[in-house]
Order: C-alpha cells, then structure tokens, then sequence
C-alpha cells in the first residue's frame, strides 16, 4: 500500500512544487504540507476521516477547523481538491515527496542515520562532510539510535543506503552461509 500511495501523491506533490516555486514560496509549503500531513496522522483525526459516515464537506470543515487562521486560501484549496478525490490520506507522502523535490532544486539531501549509540555532533559534521564529497550536496543530518543494530550504522540518503550495521554484517553472513 506504501507504494500505491507513493504513486498516487506524486502528482500531487509534483503540482504544489511547482506552484510553489512560481511563487517563490517553498519554505511556506514545507510548512503547510508539514502540518496537513500531521493532522491527518493523529489517531482521532485519521479515524474521523476515514469513516464512510464523515461526509466530503464534513471532512473539509474538520481539517479547516483544526488549522484555522494557519491555512492561506491555496492550502484552502488543496484540502478540498484532495477530499474530493478521496485522497487526504496521502498528505504524509505528498509532503514527503513535496521536501524531496524542494531538497533537489535546492541541491541539498536529508539524510537519516540510525545507529546503535547516540552519535556526538562532531561525528554529524564528520559523516556530513564526507556525503557531502562524495554525493557533491548540502547535507542535512538527522540521527536516531537502535539498540538492535549491535553497533555500526545504517545511513539512508534519499535512494542510496548504506548499511554497516554490525546487524547488517551478521544478516548477510548468515544469507551467504545459508541459516
């Protein structure tokens, strides 16, 4: 189901880049798409949305109550254009794809570390700058720990992945020796 929602938000991300960047307005959007997309990821707020009983217009008036004076008449727009199309529930993914577009024309990339062991800023900026190099991009570093990585870790830069988790190691080991 991630990859069908993946495919159906795009089109959608894809048209608020756009409009974004007409308007000169890409940081505004982040926010918007930030915000739509965690509305509808609360629990209460996910399950009134997608109850058949809810209405189209009731499921409208619910995410324009909630955002009140934070949503300008475009974001306005795009509430209902996705109620309509019974897509609301993509807005986690529009928004993802929607910061990777902004990253690309930017020449900047997010990049996820997880590792087994808090790591020091000292290490962000080291594993920063060497992405940096070797992927020729502005680096933004986010980190969170694993325990169960045993030790090493895993880094995701938009499609690239690097695992060097100890975890990782010991997996492929036991695919090559066949356990």
């Amino acid at each position: 189901m991630a990859g069908e929602n993946l495919t159906i938000a795009r089109p959608y991300a894809e048209a608020v880049f756009g409009r974004a960047k007409d308007s000169d307005k890409l940081d505004h959007w982040s926010d918007t798409l930030g915000l739509l997309a965690a509305i509808v990821q609360d629990e209460k707020v996910a399950a009134a949305v997608s109850n058949p009983k809810f209405e189209g217009d009731q499921r409208v008036s619910l995410m324009l109550d909630i955002c009140g004076k934070h949503l300008d008449a475009e974001g306005q727009n795009l509430v209902l254009l996705l109620v309509r199309n019974g897509r609301l529930s993509t807005l986690p993914e529009i928004a993802s794809l929607y910061e990777a577009l902004k990253n690309e024309s930017q020449g900047s990339l997010d990049v996820q570390v997880v590792s087994a062991y808090k790591m020091t800023k000292a290490q962000e900026n080291s594993l920063a700058a060497a992405l940096k190099k070797r992927l020729d991009r502005e680096i933004r570093v986010t980190s969170e720990i694993n325990r169960d990585l045993i030790g090493g870790v895993i880094i995701r830069a938009g499609d690239l992945v690097i695992d060097g988790s100890v975890q990782g190691r010991l997996r492929k080991l036991a695919a090559e020796l066949g356990i």
